[in-house]
């Protein structure tokens, strides 16, 4: 007997999603050199520091009995809003639990190879063009090439290599590489290159509207960028740890 669901009448749905999170490496675990770097960091680059959510890695430190409470503080203080703390034993776990926040575990299992994954989120209203087939060849030294449209909700990623869209990526979609990323088209959603550390990978595109930008974990969100670079042909690299934007055309 099956049971039919008025879904009109439902509070929520759950779904699945890929959000664009800072995480916060943390080699200390004292709050005061803490409190000192983030007022550093603060008075360089204060438009960073907007009620970002953060998720603290612990995965560095051998502290059991971490100061959690404290160091979340600082980050408010400070307008970071840590939302989830990674890695770290049992009692930093539940300390995490019980100070209302997430935990994910370290992370070691480095890379499921997500494909190109569809949701229930609708594409853009972008017309379709002969390359929103999806197809897909193989790139050397583990690269991957991709020919089609990716998607409002798609996420395509290339664990070891560069990643190659001969396309657009959609406003709310993702594209991931360990090197760098090409996309011969328009990029409107989230692009992330380096995701494995590599400073010397890159960002490159035809028509820049990206929603984020990611180099080795540094990032610039679409209202970073400079209003004169968009709509134009980018590439996007990483200096002394600053992202760096320049015109191809």
């Amino acid at each position: 007997m099956s049971l039919n669901v008025d879904r009109a009448g439902l509070a929520f749905t759950f779904k699945g999603g890929m959000l664009p999170m800072t995480v916060m490496e943390l080699t200390s675990a004292d709050p005061e050199r803490i409190r000192d770097q983030l007022a550093g960091k603060l008075s360089q680059s204060p438009a960073f520091f907007q009620h970002t959510p953060v998720v603290l890695s612990v995965e560095k430190l051998d502290e059991p009995h971490l100061a959690l409470e404290r160091i979340c503080a600082v980050c408010r203080a400070h307008k970071l809003l840590p939302v989830a703390v990674r890695g770290g034993p049992d009692p930093v776990k539940q300390s995490a639990w019980a100070l209302g926040l997430g935990w994910f575990p370290p992370q070691e299992i480095k890379s499921r190879n997500l494909e190109s994954v569809g949701s229930d989120t609708p594409a853009s209203d972008e017309e379709d063009t002969p390359t929103s087939r999806q197809e897909e060849a193989p790139a050397s030294s583990g690269g991957r090439i991709y020919r089609g449209t990716v998607r409002s909700g798609q996420q395509l990623t290339a664990p070891d290599g560069d990643l190659v869209v001969v396309g657009a990526v959609n406003a709310g979609a993702e594209v991931l590489a360990a090197g760098s990323v090409h996309v011969y088209g328009a990029l409107r959603g989230r692009a992330l290159a380096g995701i494995h550390g590599d400073h010397d990978a890159g960002i490159f595109c035809r028509e820049l509207h990206a929603e984020l930008l990611s180099v080795a974990g540094n990032y610039k969100r679409l209202e970073d960028v400079d209003p004169r670079l968009l709509g134009r042909s980018v590439q996007v690299r990483l200096s002394d740890d600053q992202l760096t934007m320049a015109s191809l055309d």
